[in-house]
């Protein structure tokens, strides 16, 4: 597994702030009511369902020849991990990830297995991996679908998990690649269009942004390190901003409370101009991102033919680590 990819690094973002205390940045002066949060906790319990599957048919205790060592947790039965040598973050072997549907680009462009980019994004590399990565989607996604509902989360949950699989199928060809990062960046820059097109309803709005921001750049930054797919944070951050001016609108200050005066005393646009503009160029954007990225994936390109510094975007080589393949 040396030369595999196996995790796209879990995020660990700590920017949630209980709804309705006035103190957090995230503090937004609407009537909106809340949303009841239920398909993110189904997400998760998806993700692990998906892990101990994964473990179940790995069964390091029948399938591992012992040339890494012996199995972990051999009182899980075949359920144990395989050995730390072939995978430290106590999960299965790189095959058995490849078997259930990891990201290899391979297999996706010559095989025609693009189901591959999204099934990616359910699958992990280990514990750790996994309890990374859920933790972080409780923390960010619950608040998200409380305020906007299932539909416009679940739709930037998969859309980001699927332009990161894009990105990094384009500019990651000789590894494999699993995990729900791209999609989990997704949400994060999802609140953070949402808070920039939503920005004249908030208060303490630059304690907000520095906040996003400093929770973003972090994560971006662990993205350098070997091992970690850090064009499938990118890809699914620039997704999940995108189509965060989109689905992520709120009504401007007034406007609800409006409704019940008379005609003559309400606010007569729902929403902003800027507002508007920002939804066009949004979907203008999405569209020919997701377009040339699609095309140049399906006829084989290497984007790293087109860009010769991107590389540094996912692995950084110091002296204490080479980034190799």
């Amino acid at each position: 597994m040396a030369n595999q990819d196996l995790e796209r690094g879990g995020t660990k973002s700590r920017g949630n702030y209980p709804p309705g205390n006035h103190s957090s940045p995230y503090y937004v002066e609407t009537s909106e009511h809340q949303w009841t949060s239920w398909l993110i906790p189904m997400f998760v319990v998806a993700n692990i369902a998906v892990f101990i599957v994964a473990m179940y048919i790995n069964n390091c205790p029948r399938n591992n020849l012992g040339f890494e060592g012996s199995c972990v947790a051999k009182f899980l039965g075949r359920l144990s991990f395989q050995p730390l040598k072939e995978n430290p973050l106590f999960g299965p072997s790189s095959s058995t990830l490849e078997k259930l549907g990891a990201l290899e680009w391979y297999k996706v462009v010559h095989g025609h297995q693009g189901w591959r980019l999204i099934t990616c994004i359910w699958l992990h590399a280990g514990v750790i991996h996994l309890l990374a990565n859920m933790l972080s989607l409780i923390f960010i996604g619950i608040r998200l679908e409380q305020q906007f509902g299932f539909g416009r989360v679940g739709v930037i949950y998969l859309i980001s998990g699927l332009g990161g699989s894009i990105l990094s199928s384009l500019f990651i060809q000789r590894n494999i690649s699993v995990g729900a990062s791209g999609a989990l960046f997704g949400l994060l820059g999802a609140m953070l269009s949402e808070l920039l097109t939503n920005w004249t309803i908030y208060t303490n709005k630059a304690a907000a942004l520095i906040t996003l921001i400093v929770i973003i750049a972090i994560n971006l930054a662990i993205g350098i390190l070997p091992h970690v797919d850090n064009f499938a944070h990118i890809g699914g951050f620039l997704s999940g901003f995108l189509l965060g001016f989109v689905l992520l609108l709120r009504p401007q200050f007034g406007y609800l409370e409006s409704r019940h005066l008379p005609a003559n005393a309400r606010v007569k646009s729902k929403h902003k101009v800027y507002q508007y503009i920002l939804l066009l160029v949004a979907v203008v954007l999405l569209i020919i991102g997701f377009t040339v990225g699609l095309v140049m994936l399906f006829k084989g390109e290497n984007g790293n033919k087109h860009c010769s510094w991107c590389h540094y975007l996912s692995c950084v080589p110091t002296s204490k680590w080479s980034c190799g393949n």
